[in-house]
């Protein structure tokens, strides 16, 4: 009985012991501490996050290897191998700065590569990066992306969309996970209410990606990464406001539904409820809004690391902007003018990877976007659906990495315009379009690798669409790539979900003919350079030039009748080139700077006569800088923009408005005091110069007075004739706009983080 109780006692400690067994230890940079870095045991669920001190504890663990990851945004993740024994480990990490340049991306190839390796190049953004200037919706967050400007392309109601290297919204492609959620009549409205607690990453792509992502992907495409559950913070809450009275709240939550399923909500709620007229017209200078947006996510941990997530989004936006008298009483009447959008929107995406040994991978998604919208006494209700979906197989063969892949994709579109409605009957738009890609990754070795890859379409209104497109990456050093990318892209146009301006109800819509897709061409040379000083300065130099040729393209007429919007495919052809530079610096005493710079052209050439793209800049440039006081816990950012003229829509020759704009900047610091335990207190001011459009101009909303034209005399063409009430012969038009119309405001926020 006695060496039965010894051996009994014996075990109990041993099983204790081996119940205990923890990994333990600290995360830095450069010394100091990083809060709430990510700990996991890597092919497991287990992990934790550091503490305001930079520790972490791991418990519970068996007796073998294990391979420890520690990551944090913003820094090159660490691995370290680790056997545990019969004793308790501790071991520290130190956590170098990320230049971006090393980070993994998959949009340029849809396969997960490093940027360093990828042939395609690929700008990635982090939440360090939006943070520095913090916005209530994506729409606004890209400003400080040399190269991608928020266009508004309103005056009254403020909506907008994404120009890249200067080309229309409708040639930008925005992703969510890489599934085409922001498209078609989405574009418009659906890069608000995306919650900023859930972005792990953006990828930007400049210039045709159609032979991977289909129409749209002309002008380039935006890749929104959402957060991994497993990784993401327990809790975490972002609310800030502004003296304008803005104010917007953003949600994070984990929950780990099991061991195998992870769970990840995210909400935005967004309300800006003043009526301010600071250019005195009588019209609303800011669009009110009433927005709120709900994200979930779903991860499923299968066998072999088999991928199954699925997420789903619902998003539901009041908007109205018009005279200040406007109450919701005077929706679609010409008493008083106002411009008032209703929109209702849920999207489902997820992928699956098949269990079989093969590597294939079906991702899908669908939309569902309802609106309700009144511009004056003009309704425009719309309805659209968008189902996708995808199957990839990627196989490797030597030295060749191939991808082969097919989709399908549904567009359905209906609104109360002539478009698809007619007095007999309504006429619904609904295509689908197969498709089915290649492309081959062919390594030669370390410094040299060739992507060649090509799309096959079929689109019933227009037929076979065929896009190649062909990539090659010389590393002639570590530290030097230069990079060759040529291609073509296509885009198949559905004005009506695209083109806001044709919904103002201040012009009438005119198309000349039945519009045939846009055909691109485009080469792009890229050039990245890394440089590290012998003071510890890091360098890092992006350096792209660019030249697409476009047919067919289309392009709204503003000139020939201003009383109307005239689309149709330009009798000739239609240029984007330039160059930019990307410049990343890293100082050893901690300032961070990063700056870039555009130069480019973007015109179109018709009847031997060549004019310069309208609302599109020749020059821009962006800036960002970073230090942080470490004895005061405190971060200072300074960030700004600056664009050059762009031709602007006038009315006639006797409109008194400035042709072009002048040159702006947007700029703005903020101070962030990091002391408190699981908090960040943020404040500063945004648009320091107070900059608005109307300085420099004699008014910006034409005819603001008269809004629904009841003073205004026309010829039997239609035209406006000059009177002495209406001396410039002007028509009622919100459309002469290029910036925002907010001045100097102040802000201050609250971020927690619990894990």
């Amino acid at each position: 009985m006695k060496i039965f109780l010894t051996s009994l006692l014996f075990m109990f400690f041993v099983v204790d012991e081996v119940k205990s067994q923890q990994i333990s230890g600290t995360v830095s940079n450069n010394g100091e501490p990083l809060p709430y870095a990510n700990i996991v045991i890597k092919g497991t669920s287990k992990g934790t996050i550091t503490d305001e001190n930079g520790n972490f504890k791991l418990e519970g663990l068996q007796q073998k290897k294990h391979v420890v990851v520690a990551s944090y945004t913003g820094f090159v993740s660490a691995v370290k191998n680790i056997e545990l024994k019969n004793e308790n480990v501790q071991i520290h990490f130190d956590l170098k700065e990320n230049s971006s340049l090393d980070e993994v991306v998959v949009t340029g190839t849809l396969k997960a590569v490093s940027r360093m390796e990828t042939p395609v190049p690929v700008e990635v953004y982090k939440p360090a990066f939006f943070k520095k200037n913090p916005t209530a919706n994506v729409f606004e967050a890209l400003q400080n992306i040399n190269g991608v400007r928020p266009q508004l392309n309103c005056n009254i109601c403020n909506t907008g969309d994404i120009h890249i290297n200067g080309l229309e919204g409708p040639y930008t492609m925005v992703l969510i996970d890489g599934m085409p959620i922001v498209s078609g009549l989405s574009t418009v409205y659906g890069l608000s209410g995306i919650p900023n607690s859930l972005i792990e990453r953006m990828e930007v792509v400049k210039g045709p990606a159609s032979s991977l992502y289909g129409s749209e992907a002309v002008g380039g495409l935006i890749n929104i990464i959402t957060k991994t559950p497993l990784y993401a913070p327990k809790l975490s809450v972002d609310a800030f406001a502004t003296s304008w009275g803005e104010y917007n709240l953003d949600l994070g939550y984990k929950a780990l539904l099991s061991d195998k399923v992870s769970y990840l909500l995210g909400a935005n709620y967004f309300n800006f409820n003043q009526t301010i007229d600071k250019n005195e017209d009588n019209f609303t200078d800011v669009a009110l809004q009433n927005r709120i947006s709900v994200f979930q996510k779903l991860d499923v941990q299968r066998p072999e690391n088999r991928l199954f997530s699925v997420a789903m989004r619902y998003y539901y936006e009041d908007r109205w902007g018009g005279e200040m008298q406007w109450t919701p009483a005077y929706r679609g009447g010409d008493e008083i003018y106002g411009e008032s959008i209703y929109t209702s929107r849920w999207e489902v995406l997820g992928k699956y990877q098949l269990p079989i040994d093969a590597p294939v991978v079906f991702t899908f998604s669908y939309t569902n976007h309802h609106q309700n919208s009144v511009y004056g006494d003009t309704p425009f209700l719309a309805d659209q659906q968008i189902a996708f979906g995808q199957f990839t197989w990627n196989k490797t063969l030597s030295n060749h990495d191939l991808l082969f892949g097919t989709a399908l994709r549904y567009n359905y579109y209906d609104d109360n315009t002539p478009v698809t409605a007619s007095e007999e009957n309504n006429r619904p738009d609904e295509v689908a379009i197969p498709s089915v890609f290649v492309q081959d990754e062919i390594t030669f070795n370390k410094a040299h690798t060739l992507l060649l890859g090509a799309r096959y379409d079929y689109d019933k209104r227009h037929g076979s669409i065929f896009t190649p497109r062909v990539a090659y990456k010389w590393s002639f050093t570590e530290n030097d790539i230069f990079r060759l990318n040529a291609g073509t892209g296509f885009r198949v146009v559905n004005l009506f979900t695209e083109d806001h301006a044709a919904l103002t109800g201040a012009r009438d819509v005119v198309i000349t003919e039945s519009l045939e897709p846009e055909q691109s061409y485009n080469v792009n040379l890229n050039y990245l350079k890394k440089i590290y000083t012998e003071n510890n300065t890091f360098i890092g130099i992006d350096f792209s030039a660019w030249y697409t040729y476009f047919s067919n393209m289309i392009l709204p007429d503003y000139d020939t009748n201003p009383n109307q919007i005239i689309y149709d495919n330009l009798e000739g052809y239609a240029v984007s080139k330039g160059i930019s530079v990307n410049g990343d610096v890293v100082f050893s005493n901690g300032i961070k700077v990063n700056v870039g710079a555009t130069l480019m052209d973007v015109s179109q050439t018709e009847n031997g006569q060549t004019t310069r793209q309208i609302l599109t800049e020749q020059f821009s440039g962006t800036w960002g800088v970073s230090y942080k006081i470490l004895l005061w816990n405190l971060n200072i950012d300074y960030t700004g923009n600056v664009y050059g003229p762009m031709r602007l829509p006038l009315l006639s020759d006797l409109d008194p408005r400035p042709e072009y704009s002048p040159f702006w900047s947007i700029q703005n610091i903020q101070l962030t005091y990091s002391k408190l335990k699981n908090f960040e207190i943020y404040g500063g001011v945004k648009n320091l110069l107070n900059w608005t459009p109307n300085k420099g101009a004699p008014f910006i909303i034409a005819r603001a007075d008269d809004p629904f034209d009841k003073n205004v005399v026309f010829d039997a063409q239609g035209n406006a004739v000059s009177t002495p009430d209406n001396p410039y012969a002007l028509t009622f038009d919100p459309s002469y706009v290029y910036g925002p119309n907010q001045g100097i405001r102040g802000f201050l926020g609250l971020r927690y983080v619990l894990d």
